[in-house]
């Protein structure tokens, strides 16, 4: 199933990359260049064979890490991709572990609380975070506590004079600069993750939120809580143990689809915040026309989503032992 699933999104990503009203061979050698290198080009990109035939090749270049070269850099896609996936990564996890620590509870107590004052709070709240734009929210977000109240950091990773100092190791910021004992540079990284990550984290935490809800009232209203409450179980344990245990399974789908939407969707909130991560990537070769680029980094957000599907079953089993 996976690799039909995978085998599937190679083939779409294939067809637009045939469709798109953008040649690919004038990418590569200028709209200035003679028919006879026109050609040449064409056929050693291997556009003059068979559709069926073009696909194997790419399937076969996809497999071992080929997406091509890119026109905006002139770097093989897969280098610029493991370059810039990091700061994605970095910033995903932090959203992701906030909405986690806060989207729960908060769901859980709106739950317990069903048809009260808070409730309706946690219901907007929830609401808010999952209607408003994630660009209008950074955009705010820079304004407020950026340009207003001079709190936090403004767009990019770190601070300009900051930038080019550690040497990558990881690609990971915060790690590399632990590593070269540079912790100005770690503070001045962290700083910068908290506004971008903060909206992010915001916009998970209103999807658990209000996922965690729905599930912890379906689980509230079942007999086997009635149950529990009439012979005496403390309220604590019903709620966290008995209720939210049932919850597991389809909370650990939804933790999962968040965090592969974090990854997808950071593209305008990296726009907004500069910062030079898989999203900024994207967009900068969506606007030059890079196909190869753009094309790779589908592939690449398609294969995580896949990968965390598949994380996500592995976890089914580990919390439920009917699942095994």
């Amino acid at each position: 199933m996976l690799a039909t699933t995978f085998l599937g999104l190679l083939l779409i990503t294939f067809l637009i990359g045939r469709v798109v009203p953008i040649d690919p061979v004038l990418a590569v050698v200028g709209d200035k260049a003679s028919p006879q290198v026109y050609e040449n080009a064409r056929i050693a990109m291997g556009l003059d064979l068979p559709l069926w035939k073009q696909f194997l090749i790419y399937i076969g270049n996809v497999v071992t890490g080929d997406f091509g070269t890119s026109v905006l850099t002139a770097n093989p896609v897969i280098d610029d991709i493991l370059r810039v996936f990091p700061a994605t990564f970095e910033l995903a996890v932090t959203a992701t572990v906030i909405g986690i620590v806060l989207g729960i509870p908060l769901g859980i107590f709106s739950a317990v609380k069903q048809g009260s004052f808070w409730d309706h709070v946690m219901r907007v709240i929830g609401l808010f975070g999952h209607s408003l734009p994630i660009f209008w929210l950074g955009l705010m977000g820079l304004m407020f506590f950026y340009v207003r109240l001079d709190l936090l950091p403004g767009p990019g990773r770190v601070d300009i004079f900051y930038e080019g100092i550690v040497t990558p190791v990881t690609g990971f910021l915060m790690i590399d600069s632990i590593l070269a004992g540079e912790w100005e540079i770690f503070r001045n990284a962290v700083y910068h993750l908290i506004l971008p990550a903060s909206l992010l984290g915001y916009y998970s935490m209103a999807y658990l939120l209000r996922m965690t809800r729905s599930f912890m009232i379906e689980q509230l209203r079942q007999e086997y809580i009635l149950t529990a409450r009439v012979k005496g179980v403390k309220e604590w344990n019903v709620i966290w143990g008995h209720a939210l245990g049932n919850c597991a399974i389809p909370l650990i789908t939804v933790i999962a689809l968040s965090f592969g939407t974090l990854l997808e969707g950071s593209v305008l909130t990296e726009t907004v915040f500069a910062w030079p991560g898989l999203g900024l990537y994207l967009t900068n070769s969506l606007l030059n026309a890079d196909m190869n680029a753009v094309l790779g980094s589908t592939i690449v957000v398609g294969a995580i989503f896949l990968g965390v599907n598949l994380f996500s079953d592995f976890l089914y089993k580990v919390v439920d032992p009917r699942a095994r």
